[in-house]
């Protein structure tokens, strides 16, 4: 049985009311609309999954409402236009203007409950398609054989398969997103949107309408937690909201429901919520700096992840895992670590945790030479050997890291790019830290580091 929530826009009452009795049949939810200002007041009520928009409707019509939606960015649900008079020159008007598809009437309803299928999975392949850009394909699965790590995965596949929240509590670098989407993955929700939020990442001035939305004259902009509709919400770094938020996410979070910034009516909301924080949230609520009712919310079942150091015995795992992911990805030589260099990296406290033995591994395909890593190299990799990156290297130990065979401009990107990534590291994972060490204009680093082809949501954090 099908399930998801279906606008109906049509100016003919006997077509509303006939595909909302089959798309109840089928499971769907149905919302009805007249007419063009009701289809705007039926999607400021939440967003629906498939919208069935008729093209001959009185005062607005269908198309000049698709491209009122278009043009204002709110496009965000696939739209199925349906015409009893339809043309080629309307059906490509339609397509150019973001319509899924085009039924002609009378409709044939087995076509109609085909196309919405096909919609609704074209839009769930987008939104999937999306978060693994964003995630770059990294390793979600939680790697390691260490007894920490059975343990933590034996707690993953029982939170798998319930939808209750859960707060994720790690240092940096733990890899505390990746184990939230590795659930979504896993759970009843799979099929809906995984939507991560930094707070810290975005201006604090904007946080509000970002989180929540808003809406006016000119339609409705969903927020972040909107956009979550039906799937997961990731809420990382969660004590960054300040004492305002905290306090309307707890209200939305126990109403089930939110209301726009301009906004009038409640919105429906049926998400989960994985929250994670660096920091112990419980000495903050007792020192009054984290809202008591929103750690009790966010914290149904706690989930501690052990640092790197505490399982060292994963190195070598992570280090052959991580290897061959930038050597398919990045298309970099695989290299071999040798024992002796899986031991010494063993012994490594790692500070920025995996995130910063994810760095190495990068940075070691990407500079060196030869078919096995060497700890000569690891040991100038983590600044302790005779050519720290912090100081300038006398002539000859350059040699080592740099290929003076390449072209000057790929021996240049090669430097900054691990030049940067070392920085990055020594910030704590902070781009706003980064700046000021490198004394680079923040925008101009953004681009620099995009051009050098590092990405800086998953190796860094704003700040």
């Amino acid at each position: 049985m099908a399930s998801g929530r279906i606008l109906v826009v049509d100016d003919e009452p006997d077509i509303r009311t006939t595909v909302k009795e089959i798309l109840e049949d089928e499971g769907y939810q149905v919302a009805l609309a007249a007419n063009a200002a009701a289809a705007r007041e039926a999607r400021t009520q939440g967003r629906p999954d498939v919208i069935l928009l008729d093209i001959w409707m009185p005062e607005t019509d269908g198309i000049s409402l698709l491209r009122e939606w278009s043009q204002a960015g709110a496009l965000t649900t696939p739209v199925i236009m349906m015409s009893g008079h339809g043309t080629v020159e309307t059906a490509v008007e339609a397509t150019r203007l973001g319509a899924y598809d085009f039924v002609e009437k009378p409709i044939s309803l087995a076509k109609l409950l085909l196309t919405i299928d096909r919609a609704r999975e074209a839009s769930r392949l987008k939104r999937e398609n999306e978060g693994l850009r964003e995630q770059l394909a990294l390793p979600l699965e939680p790697i390691g054989a260490s007894k920490a790590m059975r343990a933590l995965r034996a707690q993953l596949d029982k939170l798998a398969q319930h939808d209750t929240s859960i707060l994720i509590q790690g240092e940096a670098g733990t890899g505390k997103e990746s184990l939230a989407r590795w659930l979504h993955a896993r759970s009843s929700r799979q099929g809906g949107p995984f939507v991560a939020v930094a707070p810290g990442s975005i201006p604090r001035e904007h946080l509000a309408a970002a989180l929540l939305g808003s809406e006016d004259a000119s339609g409705v902009q969903p927020g972040l937690i909107e956009q979550a509709n039906g799937g997961t919400l990731f809420l990382d770094e969660v004590a960054e909201l300040d004492a305002e938020l905290q306090q309307r996410l707890c209200s939305v979070l126990e109403r089930r429901a939110l209301v726009r910034a301009g906004g009038a009516g409640n919105v429906p909301l049926d998400l989960r919520v994985i929250a994670a924080s660096t920091s112990g949230l419980e000495t903050q609520v007792k020192a009054g700096a984290f809202r008591e009712e929103l750690y009790y919310l966010i914290n149904v079942v706690p989930l501690a992840v052990p640092p790197l150091r505490q399982r060292s015995e994963d190195v070598p795992e992570l280090l052959r895992t991580f290897a061959d992911f930038f050597s398919h990805r990045d298309k970099l030589p695989y290299r071999v670590f040798p024992v002796a260099v899986q031991n010494r990296l063993r012994n490594h406290d790692w500070p920025g945790n995996v995130r910063e033995l994810r760095n190495l591994v990068q940075r070691l395909l990407i500079m060196g030479n030869g078919d096995e890593v060497t700890i000569e190299e690891v040991e100038a990799a983590l600044g302790k050997g005779i050519a720290p990156p912090r100081t300038a290297a006398p002539a000859d130990s350059s040699a080592a890291v740099i290929d003076f065979n390449l072209p000057l401009r790929e021996a240049r990107e090669r430097f900054e790019r691990a030049y940067l990534l070392r920085q990055l590291q020594d910030a704590g994972g902070s781009v706003g830290k980064l700046a000021k060490i490198v004394g680079m204009e923040r925008t101009h680093l953004y681009r620099k580091l995009r051009d050098l082809g590092v990405d800086v949501k998953n190796l860094g954090r704003e700040e």
